[in-house]
């Protein structure tokens, strides 16, 4: 069995390439709008209460900076691979102080003589004062205290 043959055979390849050629052509025109700049023949009314802001703002005889100047790259600055060195250096000694702070690898042995030496270093022992009443201290403050006059 033969399939029929389509009519037109090209009518989807034409009709593709028509919607593409209108949309490139849409698009073409477009962007011819943003080719010129509308502003730069554009005139303040002198009569305008902004004129002389938009003169004083406007700046069209203004040097603008080039290429040539862009400063030089510092010559004081230590190069590009001894960061890598450092970085790698400081993650080593991180790795080194994980492994030497690891669970299982301290113990708490002579723990009294670490508290007798650290007692030795903080100096002599205050002795506590006598414990007071905080009641009978605050009744001896209202005992002491004057009234004020009356009004």
């Amino acid at each position: 069995m033969n399939a029929p043959r389509p009519l037109f055979p090209n009518a989807r390849r034409a009709a593709r390439l028509l919607l593409t050629a209108g949309v490139v052509s849409g698009a073409g025109t477009l962007l011819a709008g943003c080719i010129g700049n509308p502003f730069a023949d554009a005139k303040v009314d002198p009569a305008s209460p902004v004129a002389a802001e938009v003169a004083r703002v406007a700046k069209t005889n203004t040097d603008y900076p080039s290429f040539a100047d862009i400063p030089a790259i510092p010559q004081d600055l230590r190069p590009v691979r001894l960061y890598g060195r450092e970085a790698q250096a400081v993650k080593a000694a991180g790795e080194r102080l994980i492994a030497e702070t690891a669970p299982g690898t301290w113990t708490l042995k002579n723990t009294e003589a670490f508290a007798a030496e650290a007692q030795r270093d903080a100096g002599p022992r205050f002795e506590e004062g006598p414990q007071r009443d905080s009641e009978a201290f605050a009744r001896e403050l209202r005992e002491r205290a004057t009234p004020p006059p009356p009004r």
